[in-house]
């Protein structure tokens, strides 16, 4: 059965999920990069994003492995595809990933402007959705084909799908930074009343990782 969930999200101890400025020049925003020093250093992260040999293995790289299991399609927001605003034209932008991207499947990019499907080496295809998140989440749950769905981030597309109680399974890691400002995760949430507890908790030297079920 397939199940909606986000793995491996990082979140700073005072709840952003990235810091302010996003852009070309700060891609996680001014700070942001510091949330994810428990992720750059694993086996996964340097095997499958970067395509590189070694890293480190233990707890931190068994979460972010567990995040690529079972996944059939992915949903991102547009933030997390592209540093660009406004419609496509004059643009060639493929994603931050170069031509073979970590996710070797479907891609639905959430977007209020219309792009033609960009299939990349590997087997993603990155879809760009303009009909909302329901239209995306829809798709995805089709192009899986009974496999699961993840939701890569960031923080406003996790927010509309927490805040509908679409989401089976959310792993967050807590990382011990203070950001001050940014894009807020839990902003107007009450994950208690949404049905989420948490059903897994395990500390790592460089994160929290929590993992909150419906």
């Amino acid at each position: 059965m397939t199940k909606v969930r986000v793995n491996g999200f990082s979140v700073s101890l005072d709840g952003y999920g990235a810091g302010p400025e996003q852009g070309l020049a700060h891609p996680l925003g001014i700070g942001g990069h510091e949330l994810h020093q428990w992720l750059f250093p694993t086996r996964t992260f340097r095997q499958r994003v970067l395509g590189n040999d070694g890293g480190s293995t233990g707890v931190d790289d068994e979460f972010a492995a567990r995040g690529f299991e079972n996944v059939g399609a992915w949903i991102l927001g547009r933030n997390m595809f592209s540093p660009h605003r406004g419609d496509w034209s004059g643009t060639d932008w493929k994603g931050w990933w170069g031509d073979d991207p970590p996710f070797h499947c479907p891609v639905f990019v959430l977007t209020h402007h219309n792009r033609a499907p960009l299939a990349m080496e590997g087997g993603t295809t990155f879809h760009f959705v303009t009909g909302g998140a329901h239209e995306a989440l829809t798709r995805a749950r089709e192009a899986a084909a009974g496999k699961d769905v993840r939701i890569g981030g960031g923080a406003h597309t996790i927010r509309q799908y927490l805040s509908e109680s679409l989401i089976d399974e959310l792993h967050l890691a807590i990382s011990p930074v203070l950001l001050g400002r940014g894009e807020p995760l839990f902003e107007g949430l009450d994950l208690r009343a949404l049905g989420y507890q948490c059903a897994e908790s395990v500390p790592s030297d460089k994160a929290t990782h929590v993992v909150l079920r419906r």
